[in-house]
């Protein structure tokens, strides 16, 4: 019996969000709509600049993994902050949404990580990230009861950014599969992919299920072409998903390939759509949903976030995943 049905493993960074427009974006150097690494120095600027700063416990696979916590799945999360003010509130707000946080705070000179994302009024996010001490995430914090416990394990693209946390990503892969669960994991952004091409094309064909945007998928297979990119990558993997912002989901799995229709909605932040697409699809592969349901679970918590400022979920998804006749 697996102690959890969900582990994710990932940054644990804390989000803080503010409004701005592009003059502002302009002014300060950000390019608009992406996400952008910076260092301490220039994260302590950033931060500073922020008007009505909201902050709340995030990072990619985390927020997914809190959303499947909240939706009342058993989930874990393996992650890296500090014992400081941020990182003690990180660890207390994923407890609080239903998730294990298995590691606790550690002391050191590197701060918990921050991502300072400004929403434009066209709701559009651009991200720049402090990664602190999230980039000395590594094996020894992948604990073999939690890893080697997981029904499912979903994880993060952008580990690959360190060789500590490539390790920690390869062991908790390890552990999970040996253990008889599935793992799988986000592409994370075009950016990534296109730093660790290689790597991800290798994964695609080992891991058990892959999900990403369209960007992500052509960048990986270098094609201007989505269907070719989802070809390839459908013949090598288990299960792929492609998100595409508003339009069709696909998915493919074993020669079947569905699409799944999406409900135009106008959004207000897209911070998180593609996390919270992840909570719904991952929750409906972990309740034994079909495909077609699992991209539709995914489609209604993605458009939930999308409707109001920040990276989870305000409403009960359940209840909307009921109203859809897709729960009893």
């Amino acid at each position: 019996m697996s102690k959890y049905q969900v582990v994710g493993i990932g940054n644990a960074v804390v989000d803080v969000i503010s409004q701005s427009d592009d003059a502002f974006l302009s002014r300060m150097g950000i390019d608009k709509g992406i996400m952008q690494l910076t260092d301490q120095e220039r994260g302590e600027f950033l931060y500073s600049q922020m008007e009505n700063r909201k902050q709340m416990a995030g990072g990619s696979v985390a927020n997914t993994i809190a959303g499947l916590g909240a939706l009342g799945l058993s989930t874990g999360f393996i992650g890296r902050v500090n014992d400081d003010e941020l990182g003690q509130f990180y660890s207390k707000e994923m407890a609080d949404a239903g998730t294990d946080f298995v590691n606790p705070p550690v002391t050191g000179d590197m701060p918990t990580s921050r991502c300072m994302i400004f929403v434009s009024p066209d709701g559009e996010r651009s991200m720049n990230t402090y990664l602190g001490i999230s980039t000395e995430l590594g094996p020894e914090d992948v604990q073999e009861e939690v890893a080697g416990q997981a029904k499912l394990l979903f994880l993060e693209g952008y580990l690959f950014d360190k060789a500590k946390g490539k390790a920690a990503f390869q062991a908790a892969a390890k552990a999970c599969r040996d253990g008889g669960g599935k793992a799988g994991i986000s592409l994370s952004d075009p950016f990534c992919v296109d730093r660790h091409r290689d790597d991800f094309r290798a994964l695609v064909k080992d891991l058990d299920f892959v999900l990403g945007n369209e960007h992500e998928w052509k960048s990986l297979y270098q094609t201007e072409d989505l269907g070719t990119a989802l070809e390839q990558a459908a013949s090598e993997s288990g299960l792929i998903v492609c998100t595409r912002s508003g339009q069709e989901v696909v998915v493919a799995q074993g020669g079947e390939t569905i699409t799944v229709p999406v409900r135009a909605v106008v959004p207000t932040d897209t911070t998180g759509a593609g996390d919270q697409f992840a909570t719904g699809f991952i929750y409906g592969m972990a309740t034994g949903q079909s495909l077609e349901v699992s991209g539709r679970m995914g489609c209604i918590a993605a458009a939930e976030v999308i409707g109001h400022y920040g990276a989870r979920p305000e409403a009960d998804v359940m209840t909307l995943f009921k109203n859809e006749g897709l729960v009893e």
